[in-house]
């Protein structure tokens, strides 16, 4: 990765964490997939259309991330092992329980919210207002997701 020589230890530059947010997203968005195809049990109804909704939404912040990256003048990642190797994040089998899947899926939510709020402070620290706001939209999205996540663990 890319240093900022104005920084003591290394720091990703603005793109390569760009890179990783969408790396994130796209292990996300597949896993939380894999959860709506094979959920089962009472609470089905509503976890197979919770986890359509989240993975929709994820397909399409995927798209605006890897534009965003292209706007600044560098390339999306891309490649199924190239992203899931980035995203680093555990990978489950199905079947699982309805719990087992919601907490897998929230670690992964709060993975995300981590090196999007990283992505966030570099677009401050290099003036770029719109991949700052486009960091911020997706931590608000992902914190309510946490949010709705951890509730249905109540």
């Amino acid at each position: 990765m890319k240093t900022k020589s104005s920084r003591s230890k290394a720091v990703p530059s603005l793109t390569d964490s760009l890179n990783l947010v969408l790396a994130d997203s796209y292990a996300l968005m597949s896993l939380t997939h894999l959860a709506h195809w094979n959920v089962e049990g009472q609470g089905f109804f509503a976890l197979h259309t919770a986890f359509q909704t989240q993975y929709e939404e994820l397909f399409t912040a995927i798209d605006e991330i890897a534009e965003r990256i292209r706007a600044l003048g560098s390339y999306a990642i891309g490649g199924l092992g190239t992203l899931a190797a980035a995203a680093g994040m555990k990978e489950f089998a199905s079947p699982l329980g309805q719990e087992q899947y919601v907490k897998a899926l929230l670690a992964a939510n709060e993975k995300l919210v981590k090196d999007a709020m990283v992505a966030r402070d570099l677009a401050g620290d290099a003036n770029d207002p719109e991949s700052q706001d486009l960091m911020t939209e997706r931590i608000t999205l992902h914190q309510k997701t946490i949010w709705m996540l951890k509730s249905y663990l109540k």
